[in-house]
């Protein structure tokens, strides 16, 4: 099964979400068109409103009451008020008045969905640089963890050499999972004892993986956000420390979100590019969300580029952004090939 036909089975909640709510725009008005009794002697309400004449599924006239509940629609999947005004208002013009059936709405949706997320949608840069210095930060729970050791994995299997920094030295959970992930993927993990110094983690790792000659070190990182402060000193500590070995690093600083996080994850966003400076975002468990939605509200907010996204635990659950296929798989719009 290719990876955005597993994302369209898995992001069902989101798609019938909006596919079920835009079932009910066109329905309801038709329901309510068809007891109203046509009153005049030209076209009748419920013409007016079903397309009468067109064979096939029921239209509904694009007017300000159904662009209205479009972008409570979308703003309920949490694509953010300001991200569904601009998408219904680019889906309204030069079809206002037009009569649309669900389908074509949802095609309508779709494309615009894919304008927004196009310009964002950018694997992540490689360098010839060695070793590439990848700093993975996020709040715990975001599945950090987890995807960089996917990432360890399948850059391994892209014929990477790849090191892993265990830098959230003060929860033996993500240790342990980073080391287990090393051993599937055949990736060493550098690790210091509980509470050690980050910093220094990271100073080690990369020494390390230059006498490795790896391609890429990813270092993991705390995400303790109760304590601003203390998290923006470590991190700036972390950046100070390996500069020391490389002034140009890191060279790719991602950000792991959450997407059943829904709004909050603009939130983190916003505080994270304070606390370091963002590059790219990794979306995951969106397999497991209604809230598919703020991922284009991400894309119209700031603009970072989405490297990949992720829909389970499984290896191959991480894929590249892939801007037309999840806008198909976010609305229910046509099949994925």
């Amino acid at each position: 099964m290719s990876f955005f036909k597993k994302l369209k089975n898995r992001l069902t909640r989101s798609s019938d979400k909006l596919g079920d709510g835009l079932d009910a725009i066109v329905e309801d008005s038709v329901a309510e068109a068809e007891a109203t009794p046509d009153v005049d002697d030209g076209p009748g309400l419920v013409s007016r409103v079903l397309g009468r004449g067109t064979p096939g599924a029921p239209k509904r006239e694009l007017d300000d009451e159904m662009l209205e509940q479009l972008e409570e629609l979308l703003i309920s999947a949490d694509m953010g008020v300001d991200t569904a005004l601009r998408v219904t208002a680019n889906m309204a013009e030069g079809r206002f008045g037009k009569k649309l059936s669900t389908q074509e709405i949802k095609d309508l949706l779709a494309e615009e969905v894919a304008r927004v997320m196009e310009p964002v949608a950018r694997p992540m840069p490689l360098y010839a640089k060695k070793p590439q210095v990848v700093l993975v930060v996020g709040v715990n729970g975001a599945g950090k963890t987890t995807t960089i050791g996917k990432l360890a994995s399948q850059f391994r299997a892209a014929g990477k050499s790849v090191v892993i920094a265990a830098g959230d030295t003060f929860r033996a959970a993500a240790v342990e999972q980073l080391q287990i992930w090393g051993e599937r993927a055949g990736v060493p993990v550098l690790t210091a004892p509980e509470g050690s110094d980050p910093a220094s983690l990271a100073f080690d790792a990369m020494v390390q993986a230059e006498a490795d000659g790896a391609d890429l070190l990813l270092i993991d990182t705390a995400g303790r956000l109760q304590n601003r402060q203390d998290l923006m000193e470590e991190l700036s500590k972390i950046v100070r420390v390996i500069r020391k070995k490389d002034e140009t690093a890191p060279h790719n600083t991602l950000l792991v979100l959450d997407a059943t996080t829904g709004q909050n994850a603009l939130n983190q966003v916003e505080t994270f590019q304070k606390l370091a400076d963002v590059t790219g975002l990794v979306m995951t468990k969106l397999d497991g969300t209604a809230r598919g939605g703020v991922l284009v509200a991400l894309a119209d907010k700031f603009g970072l580029p989405i490297h990949a996204i992720g829909v389970g635990e499984q290896i191959d659950d991480l894929d590249a952004f892939d801007p037309e296929d999840f806008a198909k798989a976010l609305t229910g719009a046509g099949d994925l090939s």
